[in-house]
């Protein structure tokens, strides 16, 4: 039987991950999934700032895992990326993505001929006037930021075929996972320095947030405390719940605690402008993925400021896995990783 395949690309700030899938009428099954850590300073909080440098990172990746195809679709997240949510006269789709730069031109905070637009509808409403409505988020991107990305892709031999809000890419992997007892939950995708918060209903957005905060910022701290290279503090930070009682092992709890607190606040900033905000159902959960997920306290701390169940996502539950070359040991280990490569795949469906 015939399969189609795609590969989503997730251009991180300190890995570069990607993932195959192939897809027929058994179901979807995950084919490859490599990474390779990126080069200090090549990607600076989402945006590429070397493209020379993530385009070697990326041949080495292709080389390493043996794709099947050079076709790749790509995710964006940084500072450059607006995501709100906006309401529009109801017009026929090609018509709204002809004209959607003059509306949305006085709600940017850059200049909308130097941005990449789309925007999403979510639901029809008639206003007051009895006039009919589009209600939907709307997504500008730097053109600039997104042109980086894509010419360091290309100089790597592939070739791009869309780009995606790396957010939706997490609801698309993650979102299929709703418990149907759960109405509304929020998936927050933890990356070293760009985290992903979605807040959805069955897979339809509500809200979307970029937050400029993750696992890296932990690392940080633990190196600052005690005055150890980064890759020292990373490995310290990992193997936090192993340590033995003791003055380095409490100073670690201590910055841990500490940047860890910072970003629940984050999280629950983001969730709070949500709920004052929105006038929809409330959040009953969140779900967990990224490499910062896994830090050890994150879900309890979490549960406790927020007041609702936390529970880790897998992405890779939905599919099936393939001859990946990979051992179960090594599929767990990136169970939390694969939720934004996952979903870029995904969005060839």
């Amino acid at each position: 039987m015939a399969r189609r395949t795609a590969i989503g690309l997730d251009i991180g700030t300190s890995v570069v991950r990607a993932a195959e899938l192939s897809f027929s009428r058994s179901g979807t099954t995950l084919e490859r999934f490599g990474q390779v850590v990126l080069p200090d300073g090549a990607v600076r909080d989402g945006e590429v700032v070397d493209p020379d440098r993530v385009a070697e990172a990326l041949k080495h990746l292709w080389a390493a895992t043996g794709f099947g195809g050079k076709k790749v679709m790509i995710g964006v997240a940084n500072q450059r990326v607006v995501v709100r949510r906006l309401e529009l006269p109801w017009m026929e789709r090609a018509e709204l993505r002809e004209s959607l730069a003059f509306q949305v031109q006085d709600v940017l905070p850059f200049d909308v001929e130097q941005s990449v637009t789309d925007f999403f509808p979510m639901e029809e409403f008639f206003d007051p006037s009895g006039a009919r409505m589009l209600r939907g988020l709307l997504v500008a991107a730097d053109r600039d930021s997104v042109l980086n990305s894509v010419r360091c892709v290309e100089a790597a031999g592939l070739h791009v075929e869309s780009v995606d809000l790396s957010s939706f890419a997490v609801l698309r992997s993650m979102g299929r996972q709703t418990d149907l007892t759960v109405g509304t939950e929020a998936l927050v995708d933890v990356g070293a320095r760009v985290t992903n918060v979605v807040v959805h209903s069955a897979g339809v957005p509500h809200f979307v947030r970029i937050l400029l905060m993750g696992g890296q910022d932990v690392t940080d701290a633990v190196s600052e405390s005690l005055g150890v290279p980064q890759d020292t503090a990373e490995a310290m930070k990992q193997e936090l719940a192993r340590l033995q009682n003791g003055a380095e092992s409490a100073t670690i709890e201590d910055s841990v605690a500490q940047s860890s607190q910072d970003f629940v606040d984050e999280v629950r900033g983001s969730l709070d402008y949500y709920a004052a905000s929105n006038a929809g159902p409330m959040i009953e959960r969140i779900v967990l993925s990224g490499g910062g997920s896994q830090l050890a306290g994150l879900v309890d701390r979490l549960s406790a400021a927020l007041g609702r169940p936390v529970v880790l996502g897998d992405p890779l539950s939905p599919l099936h896995v393939g001859r990946t070359g990979l051992e179960e040991s090594q599929l767990e280990f990136i169970k939390p990783l694969a939720a934004v490569p996952v979903g870029l795949a995904l969005g060839a469906i």
